[in-house]
């Protein structure tokens, strides 16, 4: 088993709004993917057992920086295990590599929950693939909180 990672975030909206941001995929593409990438979805099928297709690309060159399934992409596959309304969407990821480092399936549970002011927003990460390394992935999912936050805000 991987490692399990944690972030959450509260954020000025409700649970309803944030949960429509997840099974938007318009949406999705504006605040999922952390600062310097950019999203792209080609399947999308929010619904338990559904799947979905994304590549997430580096918007500027950086040779410190190498994508998964590519110089400069990382490209997941989905699948939508449980979409609870305005509580928690739940769902496997596998990312798109030749590098036995990023395989396996990663469990991704967001979790809404309602507070005074707005909605804690907290994700788990099961099974993270041993080529992500920790601090970078604190890192993007701070991130991309961040990027919800900001997107839910200018909604309300």
């Amino acid at each position: 088993m991987g490692r399990t990672d944690k972030a959450s975030r509260i954020v000025t909206a409700s649970p309803a709004t944030v949960y429509n941001a997840f099974v938007d995929p318009a949406a999705l593409v504006e605040w999922l993917p952390p600062k310097g990438m950019i999203a792209r979805i080609e399947t999308f099928e929010p619904k338990a057992g559904g799947h979905y297709r994304m590549s997430l690309t580096y918007d500027a060159p950086d040779p410190s920086v190498r994508g998964k399934a590519s110089e400069d992409t990382d490209i997941v596959e989905g699948r939508f295990v449980e979409l609870v309304p305005n509580d928690r969407v739940v769902q496997i990821v596998t990312f798109e590599s030749d590098d036995p480092a990023f395989a396996g399936e990663m469990k991704m549970t967001w979790s809404l929950r309602p507070v005074a002011g707005g909605t804690e927003v907290s994700i788990v990460c099961e099974n993270v693939p041993e080529g992500i390394r920790a601090e970078d992935h604190a890192a993007g999912l701070s991130s991309t909180l961040d990027n919800l936050a900001e997107f839910v805000r200018q909604l309300v």
